[in-house]
């Protein structure tokens, strides 16, 4: 427990929580201690009870989202041979979009944090080619059911799907206010062809 009486898994998860709402919000330069705990609307001293400094926390909240991400699109897997293949990809594409992209970011903005990440990890956080590679088994599994064409070359589907979802996040030009609608359009365009299930 917390000396405020919140058990730290749900403190953390609290915590967790606010800096994605700020990061979102504001970028990586407004992720500091005291946003972080006013948007939780804890005590700013209960991030520094549990965590040395505001590196160790950004690099366990990237860690924590880098796996569920990669977690959620793996999940595609129990999917197969159900609804449509455009609209699992399409979901699963919007999962890790929706996160990933800003995490990479906030990596790239805190030299500190990277080195940090490495030393908490140093097999590395989950990153963009694990999600690569889960939809590209996924696909593997569609294209044994025959939903998707015997000759369609899965890898550079999957690398093409999570490069073209990662800029349509990223790149508030390239995207749209319904990323949604954009990300479906963007998946039937790039399985358009490979099979007439799909």
């Amino acid at each position: 427990m917390s000396p405020r009486g919140v058990a730290f898994p749900e403190l953390k998860e609290q915590l967790f929580t606010a800096a994605e709402r700020v990061l979102l919000r504001e970028g990586p330069g407004g992720l500091t201690g005291r946003a972080i705990t006013r948007e939780a609307r804890v005590a700013t001293g209960l991030l520094y009870n549990h965590f040395t400094d505001i590196e160790e926390f950004l690099a366990e909240l990237v860690l924590d989202r880098g796996r569920l991400a990669a977690e959620g699109v793996t999940r595609l897997r129990s999917r197969v041979g159900e609804d449509t293949v455009i609209g699992n990809l399409t979901e699963a594409a919007l999962g890790f979009g929706t996160k990933v992209p800003a995490l990479a970011t906030l990596v790239r903005s805190r030299p500190a944090l990277a080195n940090r990440l490495h030393e908490q990890s140093p097999a590395g956080a989950p990153v963009l080619s694990e999600i690569e590679g889960a939809f590209a088994t996924y696909l593997e599994a569609e294209k044994e059911l025959g939903r998707i064409a015997a000759g369609a070359d899965t890898q550079t589907l999957a690398f093409a799907l999570v490069a073209t979802v990662h800029r349509l996040v990223t790149d508030p030009a390239a995207g749209s206010a319904d990323l949604p609608g954009r990300v479906q359009q963007v998946v039937a365009a790039l399985t358009l062809g490979i099979s007439s299930s799909a």
